[in-house]
C-alpha cells in the first residue's frame, strides 16, 4: 500500500465521519480521488519537464549524470549477477579455483540511493521554484 492509498483511505474514513448524506459521501470521495490523481499527474508532468530540460542541456554535469548512473549501475548489475558467476562457474569446471569475487552490492545501492535522493530533492526544490 503506497503513501496515495493511505491518503485517500485516511480522507476516506474523514469523509465518513464528516459527511452523515451516503451520496454526498460517495461524491466527496470521488471528488478526493479526482483531486489526488491530478495532484499525482501535475507532479509527474513537471518531472517529466525537468528531465527534459536536463537531457537537452549542453552541460555535461546537467545531461549527462543520469545516463552515466545508469550506465555505471547498469554494468556492475550485469557484473554482479551475470559476469562473476559465469566466470566462476568457467573457472571451476575447468579445474582452477573461483577468483571472480562479487563487490558489495551494498555499497552500491547505498550509493545509488543517495543520488536518487539529491535527484528527488533538487526536483522537489524546482517544483517549489527554489533557484
Amino acid at each position: 500500500m503506497g503513501i496515495v492509498d493511505s491518503l485517500l483511505d485516511i480522507g476516506g474514513k474523514i469523509i465518513d465521519r464528516v459527511i452523515p448524506d451516503t451520496n454526498a459521501r460517495e461524491l466527496a470521495k470521488e471528488e478526493l480521488n479526482k483531486a489526488v490523481l491530478e495532484q499525482g499527474f501535475q507532479i509527474d508532468l513537471a518531472q517529466l519537464n525537468i528531465n527534459n530540460t536536463e537531457a537537452q542541456s549542453d552541460n555535461i554535469f546537467k545531461s549527462g549524470w543520469r545516463p552515466f548512473v545508469g550506465w555505471v549501475c547498469g554494468i556492475a548489475f550485469g557484473l554482479q549477477f551475470l559476469i562473476f558467476p559465469l566466470a566462476n562457474w568457467f573457472l571451476m569446471a575447468f579445474g582452477h579455483i573461483a577468483i571472480a569475487v562479487p563487490f558489495n552490492m551494498d555499497m552500491l545501492m547505498y550509493a545509488l540511493g543517495g543520488l536518487l535522493g539529491l535527484g528527488s530533492m533538487r526536483t522537489y526544490e524546482k517544483m517549489k521554484g527554489v533557484a
